[in-house]
């Protein structure tokens, strides 16, 4: 396995780039550790897959270095670089058996049969398919041909990095949660470097010990699911992270106070710098019905099992709350409060408050 480093990364799909705007990729630096899992996340053309494609060797950069454990391999070709990829649909050969189609990079490679059965053997048990080792690869339901082509690449020892396009697409969804917890089981046993590109969050965040997000061929943030959730360093990744989604709501800055709808709101710290579009963002879960506070009417009470989601409107904005137990109706009149250690000032769309102390 290998540590990966990505400097001054920059690509565009045209010649001749006239601007940030022509760029899929917008000046990347990362550090990947070797043995890590991480996940790249955000929605489709936010630049996960190209960033997949140039670490893989398929796209050379316009601009900035690939490097595995120091070794510049920007230059090097995908089957110098010794990586493993899975792609969202099965990539394997239906005339062979399950034993074959997990032998075959290692036969290509010419090790010998021994080598290649113990491996193949390993795992065939860590996937939990060995009772389907001599059956041919086309009578497999979806979900286990997507565990044949995840094997194909687990099956190396030697591989630099393993990535994960999208692997869960074509599966069906009480399915997905049985390849997302054995996939996460495999990295815990293998302590292989992977990466895992989705849109999809809960796949995201279940599986990968550091997220990166992605918005627009930018990294907004880079941290633990945990970070993710509580702290978020951009309004996007408090939106696109959550169900629902953080409150991102209209601020202004009035002689030192924080004022949403004519309200002063207190903020988890001390405000930095000024200017710019000023917002609030606290997330549903940190958001209560109380005594006093901001005047609200409930628009609408979602009960989800679990927990109720109640969208209100405070003046002109919609603000959610999420309570164990909704007693209240559709037009009611009431009195949100915000946690204000979780409530948080962003400017631009980033995050100006410091952390309470």
């Amino acid at each position: 396995m290998a540590r990966i480093s990505l400097s001054g990364l920059r690509h565009s799909y045209l010649p001749h780039p006239a601007g940030p705007q022509d760029y899929a990729l917008k000046s990347i630096d990362l550090d990947w550790e070797d043995g890590g899992a991480y996940a790249l996340l955000g929605p489709s053309g936010c630049g996960k897959s190209t960033l997949l494609n140039i670490i893989s060797g398929l796209l050379v950069p316009s601009e900035g270095r690939i490097l595995f454990d120091g070794q510049d391999v920007t230059d090097l070709p995908p089957d110098q670089r010794n990586i493993a990829q899975v792609f969202q649909f099965p990539v394997i050969y239906d005339t062979m058996t399950v034993y074959d189609n997990l032998a075959f990079p290692l036969r290509n490679r010419g090790f010998d049969e021994t080598f290649v059965n113990e491996r193949v053997t390993l795992i065939a048990a860590l996937l939990d398919v060995e009772p389907m080792l001599n059956v041919r690869a086309a009578h497999l339901a979806p979900d286990n041909k997507q565990k044949i082509s995840m094997g194909r690449g687990l099956v190396r020892d030697d591989v630099n990095v393993m990535m994960f396009d999208e692997p869960l697409t074509v599966i069906d969804p009480h399915l997905k949660w049985k390849l997302r917890s054995k996939l996460k089981e495999l990295h815990q046993q293998l302590k292989a470097t992977m990466i895992y590109v989705t849109h999809d969050q809960t796949e995201a965040l279940t599986f990968a010990d550091q997220v990166v997000v992605m918005q627009e061929g930018e990294v907004v943030q880079i941290g633990t699911p945990v970070e993710l959730f509580e702290r978020p360093q951009h309004t996007f990744v408090g939106h696109f992270i959550g169900s629902p989604g953080m409150n991102i709501l209209p601020a202004a800055e009035e002689g030192g106070r924080i004022v949403f709808e004519g309200q002063t709101v207190a903020v988890e710290g001390a405000v930095t710098g000024s200017g710019g579009v000023t917002e609030l963002g606290v997330r549903p879960e940190f958001v209560t019905l109380a005594e006093t506070g901001l005047p609200a009417r409930v628009r609408k009470v979602s009960d989800v099992g679990r927990h109720a989601v109640i969208e209100t409107m405070v003046g002109d904005t919609p603000v959610k709350a999420v309570v164990d137990q909704a007693d209240v109706e559709q037009g009611a009149e009431v009195h949100l409060a915000f946690r204000q250690d979780q409530t948080r000032l962003y400017r631009d769309g980033w995050l100006s408050t410091e952390a309470a102390r």
